[in-house]
């Protein structure tokens, strides 16, 4: 008997694992060539300022929230770096007045500021007014989409994608300079690192896990529940930030539908990689696991010529999947 309850509940622990190993499975037997380096490579390329923005996503649901305003969050810093960072010789350049190159710090610096503030809206909302993360997030997200249209339109002649970008800045993300491995999943390395040992051996990361399991508790065991939620929220616009300047110039132009759906992907790859909606639990391996089988599934569709509509069935399919065995692992535990 409790051998069938220990099998049980090794399906119910892996059953999406199973079920998305089947999926890419299915599509390596559809195209073999879909199993090459290169691909591999593209694949960690693009799941990496997407892995970026789900490290700073996974610390609000271990608090038991999310956040729905990470992609466009995420479009205003990328409008913001590309629009700094485009050419000097570009003669349609957002800003004429910059007639020599930026240092590529300097917008960066900038994304972060953007993105920092938003996140500490939402941060505030959730600790000090005591608000849902959804419904912030949901107000902050329509704020940030109407800021970045407004943002891009200001252009003279009108909106128009913000693109010709310094040969360097597109260098610097999208080079291979170590190993053949392309820049962007070194950035994501050292921010899955960083964010790991914010989350395993500091006090934020403790004090995290605690408010996410029981706030109350964690409140009478003389946790600033606040401060820290603040904190989080604080981390996290930083990630968004990187994000946002690694994103403008993986896409080399940036649009008002720039970080469309990021969010979901983010929350996504999360939940499958086990950080649960119920809070005060995930890992950071966990994290880029499931951002990466993510992008695998998204890739895959994509190289097998689905239709995009259907992909967006797909995704939706995979959420509500992965969703509802956590809240099923959840109710298995109680």
């Amino acid at each position: 008997m409790e051998e069938k309850k220990n099998w049980s509940e090794f399906l119910l622990n892996y059953a999406l694992y199973f079920i998305l190993g089947i999926m890419i499975i299915c599509v390596i037997i559809a195209d073999p060539s879909f199993l090459s380096l290169n691909n591999f490579l593209k694949i960690l390329a693009q799941a990496s300022t997407r892995g970026i923005l789900a490290l700073g996503v996974a610390g609000m649901i271990v608090l038991a929230g999310t956040d729905l305003s990470a992609g466009r969050v995420l479009g205003c810093g990328a409008a913001i770096s590309a629009s700094l960072l485009q050419s000097v010789t570009y003669a349609s350049r957002m800003y004429k007045g910059i007639t020599e190159p930026l240092p590529l710090w300097v917008p960066l610096i900038l994304s972060i500021v953007v993105c920092v503030a938003f996140c500490l809206v939402n941060g505030f909302g959730v600790a000090k007014l005591h608000m849902h993360a959804f419904i912030i997030s949901l107000g902050t997200q329509l704020i940030a989409y109407g800021i970045l249209c407004l943002y891009i339109d200001s252009q003279e002649g009108g909106a128009q994608p913000l693109a010709s970008l310094d040969p360097r800045y597109i260098d610097l993300v999208n080079g291979r300079h170590i190993l053949g491995i392309p820049n962007l999943v070194w950035f994501f390395l050292i921010c899955a690192i960083v964010m790991w040992v914010i989350w395993n051996k500091t006090t934020l990361g403790k004090n995290m896990f605690a408010i996410g399991g029981n706030t109350e508790a964690a409140a009478v065991s003389g946790v600033n529940v606040a401060k820290n939620i603040m904190l989080v929220y604080l981390v996290a616009g930083v990630l968004y930030g990187i994000a946002a300047f690694l994103e403008a110039a993986r896409i080399q132009s940036v649009t008002t539908s720039t970080g469309l759906n990021y969010d979901l992907d983010a929350i996504s790859g999360c939940v499958i990689g086990g950080v649960s909606f119920n809070g005060g639990i995930g890992t950071i391996p966990g994290v880029i696991i499931g951002v990466i089988i993510l992008q695998v599934i998204n890739y895959s569709l994509y190289y097998l010529g689905v239709n995009a509509y259907l992909q967006f069935v797909i995704k939706g399919l995979i959420i509500i999947l992965a969703v509802a065995i956590d809240v099923r692992k959840y109710i298995a535990k109680k």
